[in-house]
């Protein structure tokens, strides 16, 4: 047997409240039988003392004041003696009528854009949000949670036709770049602190390995010799030329990368910079720009692109969100973890959040509100009616019988006061 300790204390509660009801319906029965008892005895001694008159009128006015006050407060619940008297047993014959006004009370009352907006305004959502987010563990199980979707995301995506969308719009947006213009900001950015020149120096270095290989030489002293006389090749002057034209062009390789402001490198820098303009100002090399974009759109291969990164890349994930150790999973935790602290540390993004919240939330209570309302209606005229009078009578039934009380007072005082009216006529 298990046992619910909040259902046990609402159900002490309910029974205590029950019990007192009891308890108050006992005194104020034993009240009315004696203003009753007291009538009858003051009426049967009035001849005897006069003044027991009064004393009979405020018995009577109580006893009067009691039963009226009793009949009201039963009315409310059922018939008062089971008989059929009209507008009585209210709130079981108005059931209906009860859960309309309810409802309507409620979306007019707290669903209200005001009070609604006002309400949400004192909850800090993005701090929540990023108090959540902050803590690794929170953190971690979101990362899995988004992982166990990946998969099923990814292949949902390829099913419906987005990867050639994709690569329909991003063909789209390539043939819209001016491609001379953008190339010429991408070289002025390159060569910005003359960082061209490690590239010239990596030329240098190509030239210099060229320089040295065997089969290069041979390659050139073989075109020296088809170009000198027969006689010259006697006396072996193609070996001559060439050790000079690689020695002379050994030297000046050397300067030129011992010197960072060498006459070479700076038509290398003037060169750069000519090529640069032109890619800017010349129609001709934004024209041939233009026709070499359009070439590479063209093919078939570029098309295929798109689709081959996006498989490659659904083939990455779902292979690693397998290994025990994921790195997609990890990074996402830890990205998870730093936004929300990040999020924490920034006022002004968490008041927009917030901003954000509030309209999000308040706009779907006021689409939402009728239909609110409207299920607390029904949820009240499907209610038990026995349970419903039997819930109300327990929590409120105590304070309606001290009605009967005040009735009875009331009564008796007024009974008194008319009574002492009538004496004082009477005597005069």
């Amino acid at each position: 047997m298990t046992l619910n300790p909040k259902r046990d204390l609402a159900a002490a509660g309910q029974a205590e409240k029950l019990a007192a009801l009891n308890r108050t319906k006992v005194i104020a029965t034993a009240a009315l039988v004696l203003c009753v008892g007291v009538f009858l005895t003051a009426k049967s001694l009035e001849g005897r003392w006069p003044w027991v008159s009064f004393l009979a009128a405020f018995a009577e006015a109580a006893t009067i004041g009691g039963l009226a006050d009793w009949y009201a407060v039963v009315a409310l619940f059922k018939r008062p003696l089971g008989l059929p008297i009209p507008h009585t047993a209210i709130i079981p014959a108005n059931q209906n009528r009860i859960a309309d006004n309810l409802g309507r009370f409620i979306e007019a009352n707290f669903l209200a854009p005001g009070p609604v907006r006002a309400k949400l305004k004192e909850v800090d959502f993005a701090q929540l949000v990023a108090d959540w987010l902050s803590e690794p563990k929170r953190a971690a199980g979101l990362s899995n949670f988004v992982a166990k979707l990946a998969p099923q995301a990814l292949r949902a995506i390829e099913q419906s036709g987005l990867t050639g969308f994709l690569s329909r719009r991003v063909a789209e947006q390539i043939d819209r770049i001016e491609l001379a213009p953008l190339a010429a900001e991408l070289l002025a950015a390159f060569t910005h602190d003359r960082r061209h020149q490690k590239l010239f120096d990596e030329f240098i270095k190509v030239v210099g390995r060229f320089l040295n290989d065997p089969a290069a030489m041979a390659t050139m002293r073989d075109k020296i010799r088809e170009e000198l006389p027969s006689l010259f090749n006697l006396f072996r002057a193609d070996a001559y030329l060439l050790k000079k034209i690689v020695s002379s062009a050994g030297s000046m390789l050397e300067e030129v990368r011992a010197d960072p402001e060498h006459a070479l490198r700076g038509e290398f820098d003037r060169f750069v910079g000519a090529f640069i303009d032109r890619l800017r100002h010349s129609s001709d090399y934004a024209a041939r720009a233009e026709q070499l974009k359009r070439d590479l759109l063209s093919r078939p291969e570029f098309v295929e692109l798109t689709g081959d990164m996006w498989q490659g890349l659904s083939a990455f994930v779902e292979q690693d969100l397998k290994a025990p150790d994921s790195a997609v999973r990890r990074q996402l935790a830890a990205m998870f973890v730093d936004i929300g602290r990040n999020l924490a540390g920034d006022r002004a993004v968490r008041a927009d959040m917030n901003q954000g919240f509030v309209i999000a939330l308040a706009t779907f209570v006021e689409s939402q509100k009728s239909g609110v309302s409207a299920f607390i209606a029904e949820q009240v005229k499907h209610w038990d009616l026995a349970q419903l009078t039997r819930l109300i009578e327990i929590n409120i039934g105590r304070d309606l019988q001290y009605i009967r009380f005040n009735g009875m007072m009331i009564g008796g005082l007024a009974g008194l006061v008319l009574h002492a009216v009538e004496r004082l006529f009477l005597a005069s």
